[in-house]
């Protein structure tokens, strides 16, 4: 397997250590055994729900319509069967048959309902859904359609693309609560029989937000001065400071890299290099300088149409060119340029309204009020760039593009690094990709089920009518669908960031699923907290600090992440908030966390992309054949090698081994939810990747140079990586690990001179020091503990 491995040059030390590493292993997979509550086998199984007194369409009918009926009885009119479409109450109530003497649903009467009875029916000749469709309704989910059309049959808008509108904040409980988040979750806590839990302790709570914010943990200086600091504003302190970091910028971007599918290389089977770095280099900028979300977006979507548009605002316009580009002979240039112009419009939907609008690619959307017509017209947008759907030369950068220059960087792009891209033939100037309309903007048309060859209907810039109509007195370009995209009716911009925010420090937004808000999406947990923030988001100005101060001062935030039996069984999913999440740390995360406690990380910011340690030959075995620089890996040097994972090179056809099995996402498309997942290949990657071995080694260190004695070195290095201070129990256990290590070494398990030359950074005390090899292979079990790679 690929990522077993150490670099060639150290197989042997891997022959000579493997008893060593079974133990570690071994350790590994004791530490993430669950030790907590369980459940009683006669209390296993779901709960048997019962039938609301009050019918709500939203949340009890339409979920149960959307996955059962609307495939064939939905928005697309193309694919209605008998007539019937049950996505709007027109649709529902009218007369159906030849002798229009039935309905679908008879408002009061359940009994006349054709509704209720097809799906009491067992002859397979008129039963809903039919049995070929794999589909079918339980007795519950009978009961809510039955009772609700006993209650009148209502509907109501789907809640997403209705406005969001001032709510009711409930009550703030003096024991419990330190903003309106905590009275919406409070509520909802009572409502299903839920306690909040106490607050996490001090060192718990500095280390989640110091991840939570800047990706990179506290020192343990910083956790020893915050927990004796009795100041009561001093938690608010840390966030203050933190959100004026470098750190909190970059930790920022990494997420925004892969919403905006970010890369260094072009993709396809040739994968070639590009140049990108600047647009990332502005991303960090902006954040730094908390911009405004609506501004930051803005000129992403049309900095360049902008009035007078700077080259700052025009080089933000990269965000629309990430997309993949192929250099491959013998592909159809226009099949690849309408590809392209897809991409560009399916990110708009996912990034910025949570609406799959490539599903009304190829028809009228199946489940969500979006046609055809409407994908297309918002396809017109981006549909006015003069590029080529095959650039032949793999020097070309593709067209429109814009010059860097080193007037540039000293004016108004100074936040680009002085650092030239080592790619560019010349030194003085660097070419990037950006948007600019063509003078004469070509024509847009439906394309039958999609294909770049089959034009029909002419269309011109629009957006979903059911979403918002697009204003008359808005120009008909990128800048108007900005303005659009923000205008103060707008139902989804607001909801749709404020909920990823949301996500970033409970794992799951209060709609689950982010990227889509559509009538197939989860129904927000706690709507009316939804709409508050997302009100608040716009009233403060899209102010993005503020937001984020908002959520992490909240007692709902604070929470500690003990589990008791009994929300175990009422709430295993933490739907309601009754405990903080714990979340394992993202991939980039991992390895700067390790690089950080050890002293190695390198804080350059920005900058050309940088190729740490990485399994020897992996990109020659599935390069293209093309040639070039992304045909071989070859390693950086010296600090190249610590710098954050966020500027690590990401070649597309085959990105960071490492990070892509902690579940980074592979940049080729808009992701804006990662996977959390756990599985034996992490645990591999964490025994054996090179940079953790010599983050272990340099820790180990570090703590001999700052504590005395054996037992200190041990409190330290644990304090470090984990957060939290070493127990009595902890203590022993440690202290256990590391003579069995020391032994290890004695016997010649483990040969010092081998372990300790392990990466690049030279060691600073005498490499056959058994204490020392003693030392970082217990550093390196710390490094691999659940705790350590997990946000509690």
């Amino acid at each position: 397997m690929r990522l077993l491995y150490f670099l060639k040059k150290y197989s042997a030390a891997l022959l000579q250590m493997g008893g060593l590493f079974s133990i570690l292993l071994l350790l590994l997979v004791l530490s993430c055994q669950n030790n907590g509550p369980r459940i009683k086998d006669s209390e296993v199984g779901m709960l048997q729900e019962s039938v609301p007194d009050s019918i709500d369409f939203t949340f009890h009918v339409k979920p149960i319509l959307s996955d059962r009926c609307f495939k064939c009885h939905g928005p697309d009119k193309n694919a209605i069967e008998g007539g019937l479409s049950l996505h709007t109450a027109a649709g529902a109530y009218m007369s159906l048959g030849k002798a229009k003497g039935r309905q679908a649903v008879v408002p009061f009467k359940p009994k006349e309902s054709e509704l209720i009875v097809r799906i009491h029916s067992t002859d397979p000749n008129i039963q809903m859904p039919p049995p070929e469709s794999n589909l079918s309704l339980n007795n519950y989910e009978k009961e809510v359609l039955e009772k609700w059309i006993a209650q009148g049959g209502n509907y109501q808008e789907h809640w997403a693309f209705t406005l969001p509108t001032p709510k009711k904040v409930p009550p703030i409980s003096p024991e419990w609560g330190a903003n309106e988040i905590d009275g919406f979750v409070m509520k909802k806590l009572k409502e299903k029989g839920l306690k909040p839990s106490k607050p996490a302790p001090k060192e718990v709570l500095l280390r989640r937000v110091f991840l939570d914010l800047t990706g990179i943990p506290p020192s343990p200086e910083a956790i020893n001065t915050f927990v004796s600091d009795q100041d009561p504003k001093a938690y608010d302190k840390i966030i203050d400071s933190l959100l004026k970091t470098d750190d909190y910028a970059e930790h920022m971007t990494a997420e925004w890299l892969s919403i905006s599918r970010y890369a260094d290389t072009h993709g396809y089977q040739d994968d070639f290099e590009r140049t990108m770095w600047p647009w990332r280099d502005w991303v960090i900028h902006a954040f730094k300088e908390n911009m405004p979300y609506n501004n930051f977006v803005t000129y992403q979507l049309a900095g360049d149409q902008l009035p007078n548009p700077t080259k700052e605002q025009i080089l933000a316009t990269g965000f629309n060119r990430n997309h993949k580009i192929t250099f491959e002979g013998g592909v159809i240039p226009e099949e690849y340029r309408v590809e392209y112009v897809e991409d560009r419009t399916n990110t708009f939907g996912t990034a910025f309204l949570g609406i799959t609008m490539e599903c009304a690619r190829c028809h009228d959307h199946k489940y969500d009020p979006i046609s055809q017509k409407n994908h297309f017209e918002l396809f017109s947008f981006f549909n006015k760039l003069d590029e080529k759907g095959l650039v032949s030369d793999r020097n070309e950068v593709p067209a429109p593009t814009m010059r860097i220059t080193p007037e540039d960087k000293k004016g108004v792009l100074a936040f680009l690094s002085a650092q030239e891209d080592r790619s560019m033939t010349t030194q003085k100037e660097i070419e990037i990709m950006v948007m600019q309309d063509m003078p004469n903007p070509r024509k847009t048309y439906i394309l039958n089920r999609g294909a770049y060859d089959q034009p029909t209907t002419e269309v011109f810039p629009n957006t979903p009518e059911k979403i918002l109509p697009f204003p008359e007195d808005f120009p008909k370009n990128r800048l108007g669908l900005s303005q659009w995209l923000f205008e103060e009716e707008h139902p989804l911009t607001a909801r749709v960031a404020v909920n990823r925010i949301w996500q970033r420090f409970f794992g799951e937004g209060l709609v689950s699923s982010s990227y889509d808000f559509g009538n197939q999406g989860d129904l927000p947990t706690h709507p009316d907290l939804l709409d508050f923030m997302a009100l608040k988001f716009k009233d403060e100005g899209w102010d993005l600090h503020k937001i984020i101060r908002f959520i992490v001062q909240s007692d709902t935030y604070k929470q500690s992440s003990a589990i008791s039996e009994e929300a175990l069984q009422l709430d295993p999913e933490n739907k309601w908030l009754a405990r903080a999440p714990r979340l394992r740390l993202s991939a980039e995360s991992i390895r700067d966390q390790a690089l950080a406690i050890s002293g190695l990380l390198v804080r350059k910011i920005g900058g050309p992309s940088v190729k740490p340690y990485q399994p020897e030959g992996l990109w020659k075995e599935t390069t293209g054949g093309g040639g070039g620089s992304t045909a071989n890996y070859v390693q950086d040097n010296g600090d190249a090698l610590y710098r954050k994972s966020m500027y690590t090179f990401w070649k597309r056809t085959v990105p960071p081994p490492s990070m892509l099995t902690f579940d980074a996402s592979n940049r080729d498309l808009c992701s804006v939810k990662s996977q959390q997942t756990n599985t034996p290949l992490q645990a591999l990657v964490l025994l054996n990747d090179p940079q953790i071995i010599e983050a272990s080694r340099v820790l180990a260190e570090k703590a001999s140079r700052k504590k005395e004695n054996i037992a200190e070195q041990l409190a330290y290095m644990y304090l470090a990586a984990t957060g939290q201070f070493a127990t009595d129990k902890v203590a022993a256990q440690l202290l256990d690990l590391y003579r069995d290590m020391e032994l290890q070494v004695q016997q010649e398990g483990v040969i010092p001179e081998t372990y300790l030359s392990i990466g690049e950074k030279a060691a600073t005390i005498n490499e056959k020091d058994t204490a020392l090899t003693a030392l970082s292979l217990t550093a390196h079990t710390i490094l691999n503990l659940d705790l350590t790679i997990t946000r509690s």
